[in-house]
């Protein structure tokens, strides 16, 4: 064990940069400079991850462990931080006159997301997903002059304090039964349990009720669509990604420690929720016509996708869960950052009406977004066509016949609302409809970028695979 804080470098950094652009913000407001601070600590904590690497498998106390699970994961969370940074600075040029803030609240969203990744304690555990909610509260309302942002704020404010509530008391019922709040030392106690096991089962319900409200899973998705249609684009692509990935990779860590296989009733609890959230995801998406409410309902979806990989355990179902993931990020952010490109000063280009001769008017973006909706569809030459073949295969290998074939059968239905959107993208618009000029340069690489890694992971996904299964959980 270490009490070295040098693997906790990316940390430090982000935390840094916060302080930093405060201080840089007493003297003088300048939108431009603050960007350029939020870029240059990101890229800092992403190259610091390369430097930590020789140090790890690491233990900072009880509270973080640094190992090669918690560097991919956060080499993840950075990166799309970075994107939805650059995203941003066009987006609230044209829309927010007090841009500044906005970039710490990011800068804080992403420290908590980071501390999520590495903890391996109740204690570290709730701090970062404090440090990650609170920011996002004000990121959610940041559009001060719209009333559905705020309404999208407080719906999120009190949503999160509903699942810490829960959060609380499991952590408390679970510490009360085992005596510790380290994961490790709490896997052990928990499996060797002879009384009380009707008590951490009500601990591990309230755990798993938190969490689910924090992903938005079926039956705690009723937050969902309201606070993505609510939200500033570029915040609504940081949650479903970003803050959702986050604390999926919490939930890999603690079930690695306290294994699935030892609880049978968890494994029930958790087939249900991915084979209700499938359902519910796919079928509620075919109704909806707010690209944002869409995404949102799609966004359910997948992570049941996700929960089949993970309730498939074992390092097949690890992998499957983090390629998954990785190439969720990627559709997600694309698919978030068409909107926040076109979206106008007035309101978010949020209607399907808004992409109706998309094709004419932006051929090149046009073409970028078709993409993304056919990787989110699960569509051959995608990386979401790949992280799809992976999860079934996980799936099929330990036996989960049900949750694979309704995977299979909802991602059929999960091509009608894709098409809408796309159909739309090629058709004669009816009406001229007010988009955003052309976006900068910074908005552009993105999408380029993102693009580029959806054909190449999914015609030649090897790289990624082979890094991704060279990480581990745990010293």
């Amino acid at each position: 064990m270490t009490y070295s804080l040098f693997p906790l470098l990316p940390l430090i950094i982000i935390a840094a940069t916060s302080v930093v652009i405060m201080i840089a913000l007493a003297f003088g407001r300048s939108h431009r400079a603050t960007f350029l601070l939020t870029l240059a600590g990101i890229l800092a904590s992403l190259a610091s991850i390369a430097a930590v690497l020789p140090a790890v498998p690491a233990r900072i106390g009880s509270l973080f462990v640094v190992d090669g699970f918690a560097l991919f994961y956060g080499a993840l969370v950075l990166s799309a931080s970075f994107a939805t940074t650059i995203l941003s600075y066009g987006y609230l040029r044209r829309r927010v006159a007090v841009p500044e803030e906005y970039y710490l609240l990011l800068l804080g969203a992403s420290l908590g997301a980071l501390a999520l990744v590495t903890s391996s304690h109740f204690v570290s555990f709730f701090l970062g997903l404090e440090v990650l909610s609170i920011s996002l509260y004000s990121l959610v309302a940041y559009s001060r002059a719209e009333p559905s942002s705020t309404e999208a704020g407080i719906k999120y404010l009190i949503v999160s304090g509903v699942a810490s509530a829960f959060l609380l008391f499991g952590m408390a019922i679970v510490y009360g039964l085992t005596g510790t709040m380290e994961f490790a030392t709490m896997g052990r106690k928990l499996e060797s349990l002879v009384n009380g096991q009707m008590l951490s089962a009500t601990g591990m319900v309230f755990l798993i009720t938190g969490i689910g409200f924090k992903l938005g899973v079926v039956p705690f998705h009723m937050w969902t669509p309201d606070v993505y249609e609510g939200a500033p684009a570029p915040v609504t692509a940081f949650i479903a990604t970003i803050s959702k990935g986050a604390v999926f990779a919490l939930l890999l860590r603690y079930f690695a420690e306290v294994t699935l296989v030892s609880h049978p009733d968890l494994l029930v609890v958790f087939t249900v929720i991915a084979v209700a959230s499938m359902i519910a995801g796919n079928l509620l998406a075919l109704f909806q016509s707010n690209i944002k409410r869409l995404l949102a309902y799609s966004s359910i979806a997948h992570f049941g996708y996700i929960l089949v990989a993970f309730i498939s355990a074992g390092s097949l179902g690890l992998r499957a869960v983090t390629f998954y993931l990785v190439a969720y990020f990627v559709t997600t952010i694309g698919a978030f950052g068409v909107v926040t490109l076109l979206s106008p000063k007035e309101r978010d280009a949020a209607a399907i009406e808004d992409y109706e001769g998309l094709f004419q008017r932006r051929p090149w973006l046009a073409g970028a977004f078709t993409l993304i909706l056919l990787s989110l569809a699960g569509m051959p030459l995608t990386a979401g066509f790949i992280g799809k073949v992976y999860i079934v295969t996980a799936g099929i290998g330990t036996l989960l016949w049900l949750p694979v074939i309704i995977l299979i059968v909802t991602s059929a239905v999960s091509l009608f609302y894709y098409l809408r959107i796309v159909s739309a993208i090629y058709r004669n618009a009816r009406q001229v409809v007010s988009i955003a000029p052309a976006s900068a340069l910074g908005g552009r690489i993105v999408m380029v970028v993102l693009f580029v890694l959806l054909v190449w992971w999914g015609v030649y996904p090897a790289p990624l695979v082979t890094l991704i299964e060279h990480i581990s959980i745990g010293p």
